[in-house]
Parts: C-alpha cells; sequence; structure tokens
C-alpha cells in the first residue's frame, strides 16, 4: 500500500481535487497535526471531486479548518519567512495548547483502565493506516518522548497479568495492533492463551477498512493468512476475541476488498464490533448512522457505540454539543430499528470516572435534564450509578454539565444548582 505523508500528501490533495489551494493549507495545517493516507482511502474512500465538503476528506486529509483562523496565520506566514527556529517555536506552542490530554495522560503501555480489564499499547514500529483529523490519539503518531518511553512489549504484559490474576479482559490499543506482522501479533496474543483467567480479548483496528489487502490472501499471499490463523488460534482456545473497529461513515464499507476482508475475519470466529464518534460535517445526521448501522448488521458486524466527540484539538472543527448528539441518535435508532427494540445504547463519553452513557432527555421537577449512567467506572463502587445534569443545549462535555442537586455529583463534576438556577 502507498503511504502519503508531509509534502507527498499535499501534492495528491492538489492534483486529486484541481485545487492548489487545498494542497497548500494541507501543507501549513501538516505541520502540526501529522496526517497519513493510504493509496486504499487515496483511490476508494475520498470523494476529490467535492472536496473539502466530502466527509471522508474532512476526516482523512488536513484541511484549514482544522487549525483557528489566527493559528494557521502564524504557521503559514512563518514558512514564508523561512526561519524554521521560529516555526518549531510555532508548531510546538500550537501542539501544546491542541494537546488533546491538557491535564496530562497516563504514560503506562500497561495499564488497567477499569477492574478487571488491562489495556495494552503494543510496541509497535508501524503506525495506524488512517490518522482520522479527529483522533484523540495523535500524539503516538507525532513522537510524544513520554509515550515513545512508555510502550512496552509482550514482556510488559506477561508481568502485569502474573500480578494481578483478577485480569479477565485485554484490549491491544494504541496506534493500530494489526499493523504487526502476525509474528509480532502473536507474540502479545499467545502469553493471554497461557493465561486462564483471561477470557475476553478485543482488538482496537482501522485496518479492515483502511488496509483491507493486509487481509486478503490474494493481495499478501501468506502473509494475510498467517494474520487470520493467528485470530482462529484465539477462538479455537475458547476466547472471546473481539475486533472493535472504528468505523465512522457508511462508505468506508463500500469497497469490495473491505467487505471481503470483513468475510474474512468473521470466518475466523472473531466478532467486529464497530464504534465512532458523532462528527460536524462527517456524519452529523441520523440517517447516515441509520444507514451505517443497516449496513453493518448485513455483513454481520455488530454495531456497539456511538461516542461523543471528546475535547480533543480538532473540537472545534467536528465538535457538537450534547443535546444534538442525542437527538442524532435517537432519531438514527428510529429510523434504523423499525420497531425492533434498539440494540446500541446512548451516545457514550470516555471520562476521567470512566465510560458514562448518557440515556436521553428527561423532565425531571425541576425541568428537562440529561440522564447519565456509569456503564463502566474505574471505582467499582460507581458502577450502574445514575446522575442527571441540568440541560443545556450549548454543552459539549461531561465537565461543561452542572449537576441538579449534590448527589448528581457523583457522576458530575461541578457545583449543583440551586433555587435560583432553578427559577431562572
Amino acid at each position: 500500500m502507498t503511504v502519503f505523508t508531509g509534502h507527498r500528501l499535499a501534492r495528491l490533495i492538489a492534483d486529486r481535487t484541481g485545487r492548489p489551494a487545498l494542497g497548500h493549507d494541507a501543507d501549513v495545517v501538516g505541520r502540526v497535526l501529522p496526517f497519513r493516507v493510504g493509496s486504499h482511502a487515496a483511490d476508494e474512500l475520498i470523494d476529490w471531486s467535492h472536496a473539502p465538503d466530502d466527509p471522508l476528506f474532512r476526516l482523512l486529509v488536513p484541511h484549514r479548518d482544522l487549525l483557528a483562523p489566527a493559528d494557521f496565520a502564524a504557521v503559514e506566514q512563518t514558512l514564508r519567512d523561512g526561519d524554521g527556529d521560529r516555526l518549531r517555536l510555532v508548531v510546538d506552542g500550537l501542539c501544546e495548547r491542541l494537546d488533546p490530554h491538557p491535564a496530562g495522560r497516563d504514560a503506562e503501555a500497561v495499564r488497567h483502565t477499569y477492574p478487571g480489564t488491562l489495556l495494552v499499547l503494543p510496541d509497535l514500529r508501524r503506525s495506524c493506516p488512517a490518522h482520522c483529523a479527529s483522533c484523540f490519539r495523535r500524539p503516538l503518531y507525532a513522537g510524544d518522548p513520554a509515550l515513545g518511553r512508555a510502550r512496552g512489549g509482550p514482556e510488559a504484559m506477561t508481568a502485569r497479568l502474573a500480578r494481578h490474576p483478577d485480569v479477565t479482559d485485554v484490549v491491544l490499543d494504541g496506534e493500530d495492533p494489526l499493523a504487526m506482522r502476525a509474528a509480532e501479533l502473536d507474540a502479545y496474543l499467545s502469553p493471554l492463551l497461557a493465561a486462564p483467567q483471561v477470557r475476553t480479548i478485543r482488538i482496537r483496528t482501522r485496518a479492515v477498512i483502511h488496509a483491507p489487502e493486509r487481509f486478503l490472501a490474494v493481495s499478501e499471499g501468506a502473509a494475510a493468512d498467517d494474520l487470520l490463523r493467528v485470530l482462529e488460534r484465539v477462538v479455537a482456545a475458547g476466547r472471546d476475541l473481539s475486533l472493535l473497529l472504528h468505523l465512522t461513515h457508511p462508505r468506508e464499507l463500500d469497497p469490495t476488498p473491505t467487505r471481503r476482508a470483513v468475510a474474512r475475519v468473521l470466518e475466523t470466529g472473531a466478532a467486529i464490533r464497530t464504534e465512532a464518534p458523532v462528527l460536524r460535517h462527517v456524519n452529523d445526521d441520523a440517517g447516515v448512522w441509520a444507514r451505517m448501522w443497516r449496513e453493518q448488521t448485513a455483513l454481520g458486524l455488530v454495531p456497539y457505540r456511538m461516542l461523543v466527540e471528546r475535547g480533543a484539538g480538532a473540537r472545534r472543527c467536528f465538535g457538537l454539543p450534547l443535546a444534538e448528539v442525542v437527538d442524532v441518535h435517537a432519531e438514527a435508532v428510529r429510523q434504523w430499528a423499525q420497531g425492533l427494540a434498539p440494540v446500541v445504547g446512548g451516545p457514550v463519553m470516555s471520562t476521567e470516572l470512566g465510560a458514562l452513557v448518557v440515556d436521553g432527555v428527561v423532565r425531571i421537577g425541576q425541568g428537562p435534564a440529561f440522564a447519565l449512567r456509569a456503564l463502566r467506572a474505574r471505582d467499582p463502587a460507581l458502577a450502574g450509578a445514575v446522575a442527571y445534569a441540568r440541560f443545556d443545549p450549548a454543552a459539549r462535555w461531561w465537565d461543561e454539565l452542572t449537576p441538579y442537586g449534590p448527589r448528581d455529583r457523583i457522576l458530575i463534576p461541578g457545583e449543583p444548582m440551586t433555587a435560583a438556577d432553578v427559577v431562572g
């Protein structure tokens, strides 16, 4: 697979769209936010004739809207001046301000995200096949020094498992574990099969839809078969194996190679579960989600979660008010289910407390409220807890919500409403 980055990507954009200005914009933005576009996305997914408004163009390539106008102008002017030292200062400052983890990040490569769950960031020498504009893992791709030092191999994972026999669920995450060769992936999976307490293994990936040749013998020869045999061996060992596929737009499932790759993965006995955030200009339409869920289920995929776009650097470009996300979800479920019981729960926020699901807008004594529930919590005592937040049409994230009363602070930070707030 040919990969386009940096100046090559800017030239590709200018050539495919016939608009040199879009290539220039990509060159400027790409100095701050790293992008990687594979030939599959360039040839099969992006509709260049509708750039820059095409949903997958906005998701997969650098464009002007990803930076505030003043920030874009600062980088552009520094490039024109040819001052390399100044450019590094400007870019470093923007990267710090756009850091999706402004409060600090857990740099451990093997860590407990929830009781009984181990998150593993493999020590990769390969990158995710698609650097989505909305991704909050950009420090990994940009070579964040702390994360670079922290990444661990299978030995660190095995040592943690030995110290924590209560772990039953392991998640391989990070860049893209399925970018590894079969032998490298097997080095992580084999120790899990030797740990009888581990029953569930999940692998987050974009490779199925952005590098489908990775799973097709006709393209990769024995390499694809070797990878699939590794997955088969996990299932044969009695483990519950799921690929967590980040699928953002229904058009990502259209190409024939992608559908063939999906079929080959499912033949191993592994499940493919899908999740994605609601993103402005990409999939903020209930009809898009209903179509995506219908096509997924027709192919044997399991719609798993709709996510709320977190407070990442590109939030100004992609983020939506929580009330709009709830509306998109409710209408999408209505269109998709067609009288059947909905399978997909409410939109989910991954917060410092854990995964909080927004069950919808309810009316309680003081008026409308967001109903939040702890889907998974880092503190076991919070699992299943319910809290209510004042309905705020402008709030976009968990930390912008106002709890109705003191007890609601169990899940929602901030000060509870006062009598004056209720009257107002």
